[in-house]
């Protein structure tokens, strides 16, 4: 990753207490123990901090997750599962597999090039995108 949670809390004056700081560490260190598809909701989120602290409620899950997503510092996915999964805000895409669920990230610099044409194109400057493929795995 580029930039830490820690670091962009720190950059968009986001305070960090100790529980906010575990929940950080843990959405951060997600892709690296989970697997790079991992995009956990918060049941999930809450069941690996509970396991470095029990003190933190489900409740400051929600609200650290709704304050890091409105600090532009998380992004929240639904990937047409019913849940709300997050992960760092970063500049990547997604190919979802409807079948089996795996999520894959890419960046690719045609569609990012492509994006910023079309903005363009329109008279706009490209500030931000989502780009979700969702597709089935050929045979």
């Amino acid at each position: 990753m580029l930039e830490t949670i820690e670091e962009k809390c720190q950059k968009n004056g986001v305070k960090l207490t100790d529980q906010r700081r575990i929940i950080a560490r843990v959405i951060s260190e997600s892709k690296k123990t989970y697997g790079e598809s991992d995009h956990p909701d918060v049941d999930e989120l809450y069941n690996r901090v509970s396991q470095i602290d029990n003190k933190i409620s489900i409740a400051t899950v929600y609200r650290t997750v709704k304050l890091f997503e409105e600090a532009g510092i998380l992004t929240k996915h639904d990937f047409k599962s019913g849940k709300a999964r997050y992960e760092l805000n970063d500049d990547h895409n997604h190919l979802i597999d409807i079948k089996t669920g795996e999520i894959i990230e890419f960046v690719d610099e045609e569609i990012e090039e492509l994006q910023k044409k079309i903005a363009d194109k329109y008279g706009y400057k490209l500030v931000d995108h989502k780009l979700e493929l969702y597709g089935i795995k050929k045979k």
